[in-house]
């Protein structure tokens, strides 16, 4: 019979066979052993006991947290499965849009300048002056995304020069976003392959 062994968030669970004897956690932290029917004292549990799905012999089931990557030596971040690296640092003055009429007007049609879904990227993406960020471009805004990497895959009328427009889902949404100058990170992959992030076409 299979034993199954729960710890707090902050471990993990795993799963082992120990024989004919089972062992069950209680909220007070102590372990009674089914089989035997004696009690065993356990350290205290610091988070609740749940019910976990069944898992083979050999299975590791992680509790919750971030996942994180180790990169390889030189490379400190990933994008769309490839590594990148920091070419530059800009101030430029950020603004939010949102994809529906009230930002994009006639063009409010779910695609980007790139003819890319506004969905990509998780609707995480920006639109820049293509002079200074061509299509495919790669930043990181203070504030947005949680920092993360973001393509550039939109242009507008109103942006010029050091000017960026990150996305939102809702107006409401971008409303609260402001207007805000920042230094803004742009990105290059640097595996050495082209980047294929532009302009597409739709369907």
């Amino acid at each position: 019979m299979l034993a199954a062994l729960v710890v707090s968030q902050s471990a993990f669970l795993a799963k082992r066979s120990v024989g004919a004897m089972a062992l069950v956690a209680l909220d007070d932290g102590a372990a009674v052993s089914l089989a035997m029917g004696t009690t065993e004292s356990a350290a205290p549990a610091t988070s609740p006991i749940r019910e976990l799905p069944d898992v083979g012999d050999d299975d590791v089931l992680i509790e919750e947290g971030p996942v994180t990557m180790t990169p390889p030596e030189g490379f400190q971040r990933y994008f769309d499965g490839r590594p990148i690296r920091p070419v530059k640092t800009m101030w430029m003055t950020v603004t939010a849009y949102s994809p529906d009429e009230r930002s994009c007007d006639q063009w409010a049609d779910g695609y980007t300048a790139t003819n890319h879904s506004v969905w990509t990227n998780a609707m995480r993406l920006v639109a820049a002056d293509t002079n200074l960020l061509p299509f495919g471009s790669m930043v990181s805004v203070p504030g947005y995304a949680e920092g993360e990497v973001v393509p550039v895959l939109d242009r507008g009328g109103a942006i010029k020069g050091r000017r960026l427009d990150v996305l939102y889902p809702t107006h409401e949404v971008a409303r609260k976003w402001g207007r805000q100058r920042l230094q803004v990170t742009v990105w290059e992959f640097a595996d050495g392959k082209p980047n294929t992030l532009g302009v597409r076409k739709r369907g």
